[in-house]
């Protein structure tokens, strides 16, 4: 019997050619320092490493990446915009490739009687926004990166946002997605139905998953009207009780109108007005807590009347300190601009230590109190950052470290304050992730924090999608390193 001749395994060099040659080599990067852009996450958590950087054009090019991958056994990660905050988006193998979704950038359709747009994963956010905006719809997705982030990795990510109160996170917005599959294959489901009940809803497996199980090469997006009139005021209150029950009465006033209602603490506009280039405090003498709120309407004088009603009888009912109403467009911006800034300001403040929670709408204050007479104790001095979508019960619960603290020794109480954090989340019946993802950074919390059931079901779904583990591997999930 004749014995089988080994097949010998392309060298690396081969391999890598063979990669370069589906995207074409001005399209495939390998020198490092080109490639150091994509290996760092913007807050410096991670720094990975890769064999190779691809910028496919198309969805077929991905198809052909993701073949080639699943065959030699090659870890693939993706990478829209790199803003993601949990590491998601790094490699940190030496052998694996980025396929970036840079040049896949085209909006391929809008649809304004459909109240549909159809874009490739590359399209960065706000410029989704603006063809929408152009076409007089509105694409209501809204975050800080909107200037640099991809719907690819919004969808991904399930981004949510600051008007996730009125028209839901990211998945929420979506009709349909383009899939690539570990093995090559393409799921096209680009459909623009509103109601189609055949079968499984496939779409949200793919979104959220933080490209672990298939890469999004392009989604039919929902448009809405786009606002005649917008109202926002910046308002003063006592506590976050007192911005829960000034909530409460927005809904009852403005209903599905209200679009945004943010919960912001003094100390995060202190640190505005220290670090935030032209930054003024909106009230003439400091509060509490803060309210961004802001309605949409069909009417500019019948929104802002509504506003100043609501204003009103929130004074009258002792739950409003001071408000103020933005006059134009430019005042708006500035305002939104402060609470926008919340993040970046942190960074000249030392270190930070952050978290992504939610928890029922109606618990945020307790949790709030809770959580900040916690980490007090832990770390006395510690500043308390707590920011975030109230009308979403989404928290960025982030604690700064005290004046004149050596920043590497607070750094090192993250896991502990985590711990602590997370548990009094758990308490309330919250999630540790909101609208950041999992990633690397809360990989070993979601075992602990997710459903024992629920979570062999993922490792199913993993295992069945991606059997050789090559997408994103060891994010999200534990198994093979990245």
């Amino acid at each position: 019997m004749k014995k089988k001749k080994k097949i010998a395994k392309p060298s690396k060099e081969a391999l890598l050619s063979r990669f370069a040659k589906i995207v074409g080599e001005k399209n495939a990067i390998r020198a490092p320092g080109e490639m150091e852009p994509f290996l760092r996450e913007q807050r410096d958590l991670y720094r990975g490493k890769a064999a190779m950087v691809l910028k496919p054009a198309n969805t077929e090019e991905v198809a052909k990446i993701l073949a080639l991958a699943d065959k030699t056994k090659t870890a693939i990660v993706p990478q829209g915009g790199n803003t993601g905050l949990v590491g998601g988006q790094i490699p940190f193998d030496k052998n694996a490739i980025i396929v970036s979704t840079a040049r896949m950038n085209k909006i391929r359709e809008v649809d304004a009687p459909a109240n549909t747009m159809t874009v490739e994963s590359g399209v960065i956010l706000q410029n989704a926004q603006e063809a929408a905006a152009k076409a007089g719809q509105l694409f209501p997705l809204s975050l800080g990166a909107e200037g640099s982030c991809t719907i690819g990795g919004n969808l991904s990510t399930n981004a949510g946002g600051t008007q996730v109160l009125a028209y839901g996170n990211a998945r929420d917005l979506v009709l349909g997605i383009e899939v690539v599959l570990a093995g090559g294959r393409i799921l096209r489901g680009l459909r623009k139905l509103k109601k189609d009940n055949t079968g499984y809803d496939l779409r949200h497996l793919f979104m959220g998953a933080e490209g672990t199980l298939g890469i999004i090469t392009a989604a039919v997006l929902k448009l809405f009207p786009a606002p005649r009139a917008i109202s926002t005021a910046w308002i003063g209150v006592s506590s976050p009780e007192a911005a829960l029950s000034l909530l409460n009465l927005a809904f009852a006033r403005a209903g599905s109108s209200l679009t945004s209602f943010e919960l912001m603490p003094r100390i995060a506009l202190e640190f505005d007005l220290r670090h935030l280039p032209g930054a003024r405090d909106p009230l003439a003498s400091p509060c509490s807590w803060y309210v961004l709120a802001e309605i949409f309407g069909d009417n500019e004088m019948r929104t802002r009347d509504l506003m100043e009603s609501l204003l009103a009888d929130g004074m009258e009912k002792n739950l409003v300190t001071d408000a103020t109403i933005a006059d134009s467009v430019d005042q708006r911006n500035a305002l939104w601009k402060l609470r926008t800034g919340m993040s970046d300001v942190q960074k000249p403040e030392g270190g930070s230590i952050k978290h992504d929670i939610s928890v029922p709408v109606s618990s945020v204050p307790a949790f709030v109190k809770e959580a900040t007479a916690k980490v007090e104790q832990m770390i006395p001095g510690a500043r308390v950052v707590a920011f975030g979508h109230l009308g979403d019960g989404n928290l960025h619960y982030n604690v700064s470290q005290p004046l004149g603290a050596d920043k590497a020794k607070f750094m090192a109480k993250w896991e502990a304050v985590n711990d602590a954090v997370h548990a009094i989340v758990a308490k309330y019946e919250g999630s540790i992730s909101a609208e950041h993802g999992i990633g690397l950074l809360k990989r070993d919390l979601l075992a602990k924090a997710k459903d024992p059931v629920a979570l062999s079901v993922m490792h199913a779904i993993k295992k069945t999608l991606d059997p050789n583990g090559i997408l994103n591997p060891g994010k999200v999930l534990r198994g093979r390193k990245s």
